[in-house]
């Protein structure tokens, strides 16, 4: 069965169990997400990567259950369990139906849309208590990570090259950016580093590199009561091998482009109250620069997959991220 054929039996009420009264269904870069009145059904795209490989259905059963164990620890009711879509002898396809397995699915309990982060913002509607509430649940996380052993010298060489990769990446679309801009905002980056080799290496030496989310972003964080995170990354260990301070970083900065600049300073100060660390601020700069550069070039990227139509969004996406870079770069020069 092709993917699009699992997408359309997996759009109709009559294949789940409940039954529902309609579906909705979601489209994302590496998988679809159909979503009943209570549950959200993940299904992995037959796609292959550099950094993933969900070709096969072993391959995607396999990453559904790692999304699950990785998930249970800030998201310990959201994610129910891992489901099949089986057809039948009738030719039937069915989610948790016997017969021949055709897909595996994640199976989580919907969250209101209306509570996740990014959007509790744009209603302006966002608490303090509520950036507490997460940053109290993030450095709980972080402290009970173990240390992952990295040398000092590799974790700062692997910044360089990602640094040098945003930055190759976004020169070679400036005739839609500042090109100026671009090679500013890197150079600091990349000045930083080797003049601040130091800050870096202390952050391995006191074990504040660990297997973090992966994907922390004000969308995968829930306000529904105490707060969830969910979405972490499964597919490569890799990318969520990362000092605590980056993602808490990332994760200021994203809020900063949201028009909420004073999350990042409630993030920290709950963060370093629990956990006794309080990362220097020209670190946290660096790390809010990087991430910001980091989601440029990914917003670049996704013109590559689309028609034309659709450029615009992304085209706007990775101006504004860059030129929030190039504003945290010239408030603290």
């Amino acid at each position: 069965m092709d993917l699009r054929a699992k997408v359309a039996w997996l759009r109709d009420p009559q294949a789940y169990p409940e039954p529902p009264a309609r579906i909705e269904s979601v489209e994302t870069h590496m998988s679809w997400v159909f979503l009943t009145e209570r549950h959200a059904y993940k299904m992995k795209k037959p796609v292959r990567y550099e950094y993933l490989d969900f070709s096969t259905l072993e391959a995607r059963e396999k990453n559904c259950r790692e999304e699950l164990r990785l998930n249970r620890r800030l998201a310990p009711d959201v994610y129910l369990g891992v489901t099949a879509l089986a057809v039948d002898a009738h030719g039937q396809a069915r989610v948790e139906g016997g017969g021949r397995v055709v897909e595996w699915l994640v199976k989580m309990r919907r969250l209101p849309a209306g509570c996740m982060l990014d959007a509790v913002v744009r209603q302006h509607a966002l608490e303090r208590e509520d950036v507490r509430a997460v940053a109290a649940l993030l450095a709980g996380f972080y402290s009970e990570s173990p240390p992952v052993p990295v040398s000092a010298q590799e974790y700062r060489q692997d910044y360089e090259r990602k640094i040098e990769i945003n930055r190759d990446v976004l020169a070679a679309h400036a005739d839609g950016l500042p090109g100026g801009l671009v090679a500013a905002v890197h150079a600091d980056q990349l000045l930083y580093i080797r003049n601040s080799p130091e800050a870096f290496d202390r952050r391995v030496r006191e074990g504040r590199i660990v297997e973090g989310h992966g994907d922390l972003r004000p969308e995968h964080i829930c306000l529904e009561g105490p707060p969830v995170i969910f979405d972490r990354l499964e597919f490569n260990r890799q990318f969520r091998i990362v000092d605590a301070a980056d993602e808490l970083a990332s994760l200021a900065m994203e809020c900063e482009r949201l028009g909420v600049p004073w999350v990042g300073e409630g993030l920290f100060d709950v963060y370093a109250d629990i956990t006794g660390d309080r990362p220097p601020s020209a670190l946290v700069r660096f790390y809010m620069t990087y991430r910001a550069c980091l989601r440029a070039r990914l917003a670049i990227l996704h013109t590559r997959e689309l028609e034309r139509a659709g450029w615009p969004k992304w085209e706007t996406l990775t101006a504004d991220y860059l030129r929030l870079a190039g504003e945290i770069v010239n408030r603290d020069s």
